[in-house]
């Protein structure tokens, strides 16, 4: 028989904030954290702005003499960890260490040290790369970094699916404490990919938006006008937990993870598949899994990237799934307040899913200012909406057509409403 599997713990760094608190208040006020870039020179650049972590200090998180050892992501998934565990009131000296692990997963790893050392070698030669390169820019470094704070012997795994590779990592540790195999698990994703590269990278692909003369407005998911993502970084992680485990010490339950889904669109490396298949193959899947009837989904924060592409086709997804009911769903995206944060994206958006459970409160679609025929559900347009809902679903797609689809749900006396 599978262990039901809860939520304890929420932590998070983003444009808007490094609390969860402040964060999701800023999400429901439709405050936007996209601004012109400061982190480096970007005269050059087709774009010149994006979602981007002001202000950053590890100062009370991390020891001077080990920040240098970390690159920036695996920095932001520590500084969440440990607010997740602050926030969880977990103690894991009182727990075996082999029952308690730690799934991070990124998109990209380590890129900040990957152009910092690369600049290093071409100009200063071979001997002068730093004896930290290869651990700072390993994409596992995060997931590693974290079970090594709490000296956790448990499952420890990096999924990197794009940006669908904090979903698919929750995903991955709600299965595993479900089968036994762990108690308590950090899960969630990190990125940090606001560099000279990531940007130059996605802008030649022409998959950023290019309103350069807007940037709070350049993230407009499911409008008319919108015409590619906004960068951003940021790191989302949740203590997942199994129910009675929680209950035994007194946890704060926020919410039940109830099922899991995940597909592959199988067509292209970076375009979504056109109809949203494989889209809709994970969102089915998960509302299996959960085993509930898809009328009790009440909310989507949706992948709703503001690509013209992505949006259309994750529209598809859900009328597919959902038939007449998509029509009765609330669905937003609040990438148009925070950009895109790649890997992690899926850790902030699961937050922001069982916030609006808790709360009553579904966050906004902003900017959205046109409609578009082809993306025709409920977007939750600009401002947050009262309504009470006890199931939702948060999506997560990524190039190499990776799909993730969660489902949680609210607790009444230990049963899932």
């Amino acid at each position: 028989m599978k262990r039901r599997v809860v939520v304890t713990g929420l932590g998070a760094v983003t444009p808007l904030g490094c609390r969860v608190a402040e964060v999701w208040t800023r999400v429901c006020n439709g405050e936007s954290g996209i601004a012109p870039l400061r982190c480096f020179d970007t005269t050059k650049y087709r774009v010149r702005f994006g979602g981007e972590v002001s202000d950053w200090s590890v100062a009370g998180y991390i020891e001077p003499r080990d920040e240098k050892k970390l690159d920036r992501f695996t920095q932001f998934a520590i500084v969440a960890a440990i607010d997740a565990v602050k926030d969880s009131g977990i103690d894991f000296s009182k727990y075996d260490p082999f029952r308690s692990g730690v799934m991070i997963g990124s998109g990209i790893g380590g890129l900040w040290e990957i152009e910092t050392q690369t600049e290093r070698l071409l100009t200063k030669g071979p001997d002068k790369v730093s004896v930290f390169t290869i651990p700072k820019l390993i994409a596992n470094s995060a997931s590693g970094q974290v079970s090594i704070q709490w000296g956790l012997r448990g499952p420890n795994e990096c999924i990197v699916t794009a940006c669908a590779s904090a979903a698919n990592s929750i995903g991955q540790a709600f299965r595993t404490i479900q089968y036994g195999d762990a108690d308590v698990i950090i899960s969630g994703g990190s990125e940090a990919a606001v560099t000279r590269m990531g940007l130059a990278g996605f802008a030649a692909m022409r998959a950023l938006s290019e309103r350069n003369d807007d940037p709070p407005r350049a993230s407009r998911p499911f409008d008319r006008d919108r015409d590619g993502f906004v960068l951003s970084e940021g790191a989302g992680i949740l203590i997942l937990e199994e129910l009675e485990h929680a209950k035994a010490r007194g946890a704060n339950i926020y919410s039940e993870i109830l099922g899991y889904g995940m597909s592959a669109d199988g067509s292209h490396i970076t375009a979504p598949d056109k109809d949203g298949i494989g889209a809709a193959h994970a969102m089915r899947l998960a509302v299996r899994d959960a085993g509930i009837d898809p009328t009790e989904v009440g909310y989507i924060n949706a992948h709703g990237t503001s690509t013209p592409l992505g949006d259309a086709a994750e529209t598809s997804a859900i009328k597919s799934v959902f038939g007449d009911h998509a029509y009765k769903l609330s669905v937003s995206s609040t990438k148009s307040q925070l950009g895109h944060l790649l890997g992690a994206s899926g850790g902030v958006e699961l937050i922001f899913s069982i916030l609006a459970i808790r709360d009553g409160l579904i966050p906004p679609t902003i900017n959205y200012t046109t409609p578009d025929p082809t993306c025709d559900l409920d977007y939750t347009p600009n401002q947050a909406r009262q309504r009470q809902i006890h199931v939702a679903m948060s999506n997560s797609f990524g190039f190499g057509g990776h799909n993730g689809s969660l489902v949680v749900g609210r607790l009444r006396n230990g049963i899932p409403e």
